[in-house]
């Protein structure tokens, strides 16, 4: 398959000393010098920026996106209702990507190939100005030539040195627990008036941090600790460089309809528990998917490796952990829903050898449950059951797994 990948990875050599000395700070958008419009057969995106910087554009097919990646811009307070001037283009989206990289996404109403690219730079001014040249093509056309770019991991941490294989937590070694929260940068999640399941989520994966390093016991490594979005894949790559010993998605989700309310906790199945299991699993995936991070392509290997591997011993051990938390929740007067146990198939909970669970504290169209969750007392305590949970869990996971090597 042949794809069309425009990557610039270093630029300005030459430039003025005027010019290097803007350098220091973040790139600006400048909407008013930025835009999308129609041209015969095709469309032209525009961005204005304060400086160049390095930069890569691609497409991606279903849903059709154009996919644009900078180090870094300041996007400022911009939407992308700014700069929606064409009927072949949809929504578009801007945030951090992930530390270093800032991203856009636009959605397109048509197949259009990118067929041009180049980032100009004022000499005097060093000012830049990118322009993407995208072409009409057929469906098919577009297809061929889209795709992610040939830089695999580029955005993943560094890959450790592997020794040894890592061994099943003992009870005797400090515990390294790894929180997730949920969405973040450019993938808002669930919303519900001015509030975000990103920024609550992190707010609750804050305090949780705190509980459990106050135990002397456990070492806590969050995947994000800012307003940035990490791919649902390099939440694992950060678990799994992390040495963890456990893994917890933090989330918060809204239903259009219905009153369902309390806390969940989900483990990894590759059959659903239920239909809204499989619904919430397939929104959660499809987040990243409109992010502009394609998992088409990456579930066969995995699940080819959670066949061999994690139902052997890894998925009991986080159904322990599941139930152990859905316990603490309950003793400690935490409200939990009506099935409070459930399974799916989460792209952010397939880490073969590390137990992973998915907690959905609450929902955010529950008025009840976003009263709770902005609430400081209330975050407190149930962080103080889930630590209260993971302490109880490591103490029979590392009794059972004396008897294992035994």
């Amino acid at each position: 398959m042949k794809k069309i990948v425009l990557i610039i990875a270093a630029m300005l050599i030459g430039a003025t000393a005027s010019l290097a000395q803007d350098l220091s700070g973040l790139a600006r958008f400048d909407v008013s010098k930025s835009s999308i419009e129609n041209k015969w057969r095709g469309v032209m995106l525009t961005l204005g920026l304060s400086q160049g910087v390095p930069w890569r554009v691609f497409t991606l097919d279903e849903p059709r996106r154009l996919v644009a990646d900078f180090r870094e811009v300041d996007w400022g307070d911009a939407t992308g209702l700014s700069l929606d001037q064409t009927d072949r283009a949809g929504d578009v989206r801007f945030g951090q990507f992930q530390p270093g990289w800032s991203r856009m996404v636009v959605d397109l109403k048509a197949p259009l190939k990118l067929d041009a690219a180049e980032m100009r730079i004022d000499e005097d001014t060093g000012l830049a100005e990118l322009q993407v040249d995208l072409a009409l093509v057929s469906s098919a056309e577009f297809s061929e030539t889209s795709g992610q770019p040939e830089t695999p991991g580029w955005w993943l941490p560094p890959a450790a040195e592997v020794a040894k294989a890592r061994m099943r937590q003992s009870g005797q070694e400090e515990l390294t627990v790894v929180i997730d929260p949920g969405h973040g940068g450019i993938d808002p999640g669930a919303e519900h008036g001015d509030q975000t399941e990103k920024v609550l989520m992190l707010a609750m994966a804050r305090e949780l941090k705190d509980h459990l390093v106050r135990t002397n016991r456990m070492r806590v490594v969050l995947t994000r600790d800012d307003d940035s979005f990490v791919p649902l894949e390099m939440r694992v790559a950060i678990a799994r460089h992390a040495e963890a010993d456990l893994f917890i998605s933090l989330h918060a989700d809204a239903l259009g309809q219905g009153q369902a309310h309390g806390a969940t906790v989900y483990t990894l199945s590759d059959t659903a528990s239920d239909k809204a299991s499989a619904a919430l699993a397939e929104r959660h995936d499809r987040d990243d998917l409109l992010a502009g991070v394609d998992l088409r392509g990456q579930d066969d290997t995995i699940a080819n490796v959670l066949m061999d591997l994690a139902w052997l011993e890894n998925q009991p051990r986080s159904q322990a952990v599941a139930n152990a938390i859905v316990l603490a929740l309950d003793q400690a007067g935490t409200p939990l829903h009506k099935v409070p146990r459930r399974s799916a198939g989460f792209s952010v909970l397939k880490a073969p050898d590390i137990p992973s669970v998915l907690l959905e504290v609450g929902f955010l169209s529950s008025t009840k449950d976003r009263e709770r969750l902005l609430d400081p007392e209330w975050r407190a305590n149930t962080a103080a059951a889930i630590t209260s949970a993971i302490l109880s869990w490591s103490q029979t996971d590392a009794a059972i797994g004396d008897l294992v090597r035994q």
